[in-house]
């Protein structure tokens, strides 16, 4: 991914402040992508607005990125129960439940590793936000495979709404960073294989 508006700060409300003026000058922009440079952390944000026109349908889509360091072995994949999602149908994750009641009703949670899943999913914070999103599939992912390689590991959040209300946009920013925080915390740490029955 190439992008050439990097943002950054010594902390997350300077990286906002940069970002909304960004979004005062244009409040509505059809196009906008970003880096986001914050505590050794690079995360992309883009949002892509086709109002279409004549025959032609438009779209929109909004999608937070992060390259892992290194590829764990563990794996997920979360969406709305009626949205198709590809990347759950890799790496042989099953469908499980996690223990939070509204959270397991409300989507379809792919896994290899149940406890890890629900460890991610622990805090209700996160959980309220992506319960509350539509249209959307989060997971560990990998681009530019070739072969029988898997390609670089991302975590991946993809939402088919082109969001540019900031305050929703850092909402969900700080959700995704709690999940990658302990996605990479658990790169550090030696996998667990136990499951959740």
């Amino acid at each position: 991914m190439s992008h050439e508006n990097f943002i950054s700060g010594r902390t997350q409300d300077e990286v906002w402040e940069k970002i909304t003026a960004q979004f005062l000058d244009d409040p509505d922009p059809l196009e906008y992508s970003a880096v986001i440079e914050h505590e050794s952390r690079k995360i992309a944000l883009n949002i892509d607005i086709d109002l279409g026109g004549g025959f032609e349908s438009g779209f929109e889509s909004t999608t937070f990125a992060a390259h892992l360091n290194t590829s764990p072995s563990f794996r997920f994949a979360i969406h709305e129960k009626h949205f198709t999602d590809e990347i759950g149908k890799f790496f042989g994750m099953e469908d499980v439940e996690i223990g939070f009641e509204e959270f397991d009703k409300a989507l379809i949670l792919k896994t290899n590793d149940t406890l890890k899943l629900k460890d991610i999913f622990s805090d209700s914070a996160v959980r309220a936000v992506f319960q509350s999103l539509t249209d959307f599939t989060f997971g560990i992912t990998h681009h530019h495979a070739s072969g029988d390689l898997p390609g670089e590991p991302f975590l991946e959040l993809q939402i088919e709404h082109g969001i540019t209300n900031v305050e929703r946009l850092r909402q969900i920013y700080n959700a995704f960073y709690s999940v990658l925080a302990k996605v990479d915390a658990f790169v550090k740490t030696p996998h667990n294989t136990e499951q959740v029955n």
